[in-house]
C-alpha cells in the first residue's frame, strides 16, 4: 500500500512502475472548419467500408450470408453472440437487435465463458463470434467448445487465414477497410461494418420469420415505440362518446353535439348508420355567417373523410394526424364509425 505522503514519482521509483501519463491538453483550439473536416473524413471512411460490405454481399459473401440466415432460422436453440473489446460491444448490440426482432439471442462474454459461462451454450444453439483480426485469444475456449460439442460456429472476421476463419462452420468474411482513426488503430470503420452486417442478419431473419408489427410490440411494450405499436381499438372512444348527428340535421344540433362531446368535430351518418361526412372546427370557420346554425349538416360537412380500421396501429394514426394536419381520426368498420381517436389521446399514451 502506497504511503499518502509519497509523490507519484517516488512511488514509481519504489515499485518499479511508471506513473500514469497525464491527460493531454490542446495547445490550440481547432477551428470549426477543422472539426467539420475531421467529421466528414470519418464518415467518408466508414461509408467506404459499408460500400465494401455491400459489394462483398453481391459476390462471395452473399452465399455465406444466406447460409448463416438459413442455419440460424432453423436452429432449435438460441444465437449466442460473443466478441472481445469493441467487437464485444458491437456483439451486445447485435444480440439485442436479434432478440427484439424474433430471434432468441444473448451475449456471452468470452472471458467469463472460460470461467463457467460455457455452460450457457447448448448443442442446439448457434454461436456468432466477432473478431476483426480473427485471432482474439479470449475466443479460443469458445471456439474449442463449439468444435467439441458440435455447436454451429458462425464467424464474422476480416482475417482470411485467421484461427476463427479456419474453425468457423460458416465464415462471414468482411473485406479489409481503412479505419477512420488517423492512426489506423482505433476500431471505427471496422466496427461500423460489423454492426451493419449484424443488422443485415437481424432484418433478413425478421423477414424470413414473417415478423409482424404486432409481434414486434410483444418485445417493445414500453416507451414511445410501444405506444405506437398499439392498435387504435385500444385507445379509441366509442359508443355513447361518439359525436354522431344524422344527415338532414340542422347545424345548430351539430354544434351542440360538438360542444357536448368535446372532440372538436361531429360525425354525420346516414339513416342506416354509415358514415357520410365529418364537421370540424375548420368547417365551422369556413362557413361562418349569420345563417350557419340554420344550414343542414350536409351543406357544411367534409365528405368522404379519411378513416382507419380498429386494427390499425397507433403509428398510422399519428402519421395521418401529422401529414393531414387534422385533430381527430375516425375509426370505422364496414363504412360505419365505431370510434374516434383524438390527437390528445396520442399525447396521453406517449405516442406523439
Amino acid at each position: 500500500m502506497a504511503l499518502p505522503w509519497l509523490r507519484s514519482r517516488e512511488i514509481s521509483h519504489l515499485t518499479g512502475c511508471e506513473a500514469l501519463p497525464k491527460p493531454m491538453h490542446m495547445n490550440d483550439t481547432p477551428s470549426r472548419d477543422q472539426v467539420i473536416r475531421s467529421a466528414l473524413q470519418t464518415l467518408e471512411a466508414e461509408q467506404a467500408g459499408l460500400g465494401a460490405v455491400a459489394t462483398a454481399l453481391s459476390n462471395g459473401l452473399g452465399d455465406a450470408f444466406s447460409a448463416a440466415v438459413t442455419r440460424i432460422a432453423s436452429a432449435a436453440g438460441r444465437v449466442i453472440v460473443t466478441g472481445m473489446g469493441k467487437s464485444g460491444h458491437v456483439g451486445r448490440k447485435i444480440a439485442a437487435t436479434l432478440a427484439s426482432t424474433g430471434t432468441p439471442a444473448y451475449f456471452v462474454h468470452p472471458g467469463e465463458a472460460s470461467h463457467g459461462d460455457l455452460g450457457m451454450i447448448q448443442p442446439d444453439d448457434v454461436i456468432l463470434a466477432l473478431s476483426w483480426s480473427g485471432e482474439t485469444a479470449e475466443l479460443r475456449d469458445i471456439v474449442a467448445y463449439a468444435a467439441r460439442f458440435r455447436v454451429t460456429l458462425i464467424g464474422i472476421t476480416a482475417g482470411t487465414d485467421s484461427a476463427l476463419a479456419q474453425q468457423a462452420d460458416i465464415l462471414l468474411l468482411l473485406p479489409t477497410a481503412k479505419e477512420a482513426c488517423p492512426n489506423g488503430l482505433a476500431p471505427t470503420t471496422s466496427t461500423t461494418m460489423q454492426l451493419a452486417l449484424g443488422d443485415a442478419l437481424a432484418v433478413a431473419l425478421l423477414e424470413v420469420r414473417s415478423f409482424k408489427p404486432e409481434d414486434f410490440r410483444v418485445y417493445h411494450p414500453g416507451g414511445k415505440l410501444g405506444a405506437q405499436l398499439k392498435q387504435v381499438r385500444h385507445i379509441m372512444h366509442g359508443g355513447e362518446r361518439l359525436p354522431l348527428v344524422k344527415r338532414g340535421s340542422a347545424m345548430a344540433d351539430a354544434i351542440v353535439m360538438m360542444s357536448a362531446k368535446g372532440f372538436g368535430c361531429a360525425l354525420v351518418v346516414e339513416p342506416d348508420g354509415t358514415l357520410a361526412g365529418i364537421i370540424t372546427d375548420g368547417d365551422l370557420r369556413r362557413h361562418m355567417g349569420p345563417d350557419l346554425t340554420a344550414k343542414s349538416v350536409e351543406a357544411v360537412m367534409t365528405k368522404n373523410p379519411v378513416t382507419l380500421p380498429p386494427s390499425a396501429l397507433v403509428a398510422e394514426a399519428l402519421e395521418m394526424v401529422e401529414t393531414r394536419n387534422i385533430g381527430a381520426i375516425i375509426v370505422a368498420e364496414k363504412g360505419r364509425p365505431s370510434g374516434l381517436v383524438h390527437v390528445l389521446d396520442l399525447l396521453r399514451i406517449g405516442a406523439a
